[in-house]
């Protein structure tokens, strides 16, 4: 599948981006139109697909067009551990957006709730590697 398959976003998709992430941190966030490189139907069939991309509260967020009406969501703290919501492909950019917020905040929320319920270590029981577990900005 080439890139010339999957249009572009739409004025209306990019003003339901936009005011879902006002609607939803309480101020206009920054995105960013990208391309991006992602895997199609079977194993190494890539494309190349439109983007949006912003960061809020510590976290990346990306929403991938790969198709008219096809949209995919992901999350991550670090590139190299990204997430997703557990659904392919969303028919509705709005039903998108919300649902990789929601995914994230939930993440959040557990992520504190574990840290919350482990033990303090001293210093000499912190292991020698870095922490790359996410920041809790809290919402």
């Amino acid at each position: 599948m080439s890139q010339d398959n999957i249009p572009d976003y739409t004025e209306t998709e990019l003003w339901t981006v936009r005011s879902t992430l006002k609607e939803r941190y309480g101020k206009e966030v920054e995105t960013q139109l990208a391309d991006t490189e992602v895997m199609l139907g079977s194993v190494g069939d890539m494309a190349w697909c439109p983007a949006i991309f912003w960061s809020a509260k510590g976290a990346n967020f990306t929403i991938v067009k790969s198709g008219a009406k096809r949209f995919r969501a992901y999350f991550y703290y670090h590139p190299e551990h990204q997430l997703g919501t557990g659904i392919d492909s969303y028919d509705e950019i709005g039903d998108c957006v919300i649902s990789v917020l929601q995914v994230e905040a939930d993440h959040l929320r557990k992520q504190k709730i574990s840290a919350d319920q482990k033990p303090a270590q001293s210093d000499e029981d912190t292991p020698d590697k870095p922490d790359t577990s996410p920041i809790f900005w809290g919402d």
